[in-house]
């Protein structure tokens, strides 16, 4: 999966010159925490709803409101933006659009072309949105939980059972356990009750442990 698949592409920009207020509005009316600084074409800088908080005035000040809009009126958009750019590419993947959002502890990044030209913006709800697909969660099937050692070939003597059990696997994602030795191995099928607990059953008969199964979706 890449990143021009699951950005958003409706993108909203603000100018450098722009002030506090219209940044504020802007935000306020597509419902967006973060807006791309352009400049000519080019990304100049990023600003998020946090920047423009840190320099709005408190909603308990005692300033008149003519007072609050002269402030809001002065205040520049290239002041207060982050110059520090995280980029990606529209061909990249989305893990690389994860990794980048997690070592940075950011919410989201410009996607740019191989140009340099901004196209979209990918966060952390498209990535969510991403995992819930991967996962196959919206289409109510059925999930193995595995515990299983970390050896050549285990997966394939899964998969067998599933397929002399005439299951086909939709999806299949494994996590590593504390024990570098174990892993968890999530599978999903669309496979009704009756036929989960044969599954289940062939598996033991295997040695393998079945630790949870659920229909989610």
């Amino acid at each position: 999966m890449f990143v021009k698949e699951w950005m958003s592409r409706g993108l909203i920009t603000v100018a450098p010159n722009a002030t506090l207020d219209e940044a504020l509005k802007l935000m306020e009316t597509n419902k967006i925490r973060r807006l791309p600084v352009v400049d000519g074409g080019k990304l100049v800088g990023i600003v998020t709803d946090r920047d423009l908080m840190k320099v709005s005035p408190s909603p308990a000040t005692t300033l008149s409101k003519y007072e609050l809009n002269y402030i809001l009126e002065k205040i520049i958009i290239k002041d207060i933006m982050s110059k520090k750019l995280y980029t990606i590419n529209q061909n990249s993947t989305i893990e690389e659009a994860a990794l980048i959002l997690f070592n940075e502890k950011i919410g989201g990044i410009p996607v740019v072309e191989d140009s340099g030209a901004i196209v979209g913006v990918i966060t952390e709800t498209d990535l969510f949105k991403a995992f819930v697909n991967i996962m196959g969660l919206t289409e109510g099937k059925t999930r193995f939980t595995l515990e299983v050692e970390n050896k050549v070939g285990i997966v394939k003597e899964i998969a067998g059972v599933f397929s002399e059990a005439g299951i086909n696997i939709s999806s299949m994602v494994t996590c590593h356990r504390d024990d570098d030795n174990i892993y968890e191995l999530v599978i999903r099928a669309n496979v009704d009750n009756t036929d989960a607990e044969i599954v289940k059953e062939k598996l033991s008969a295997k040695g393998f442990n079945v630790c949870h199964i659920a229909k989610i979706g």
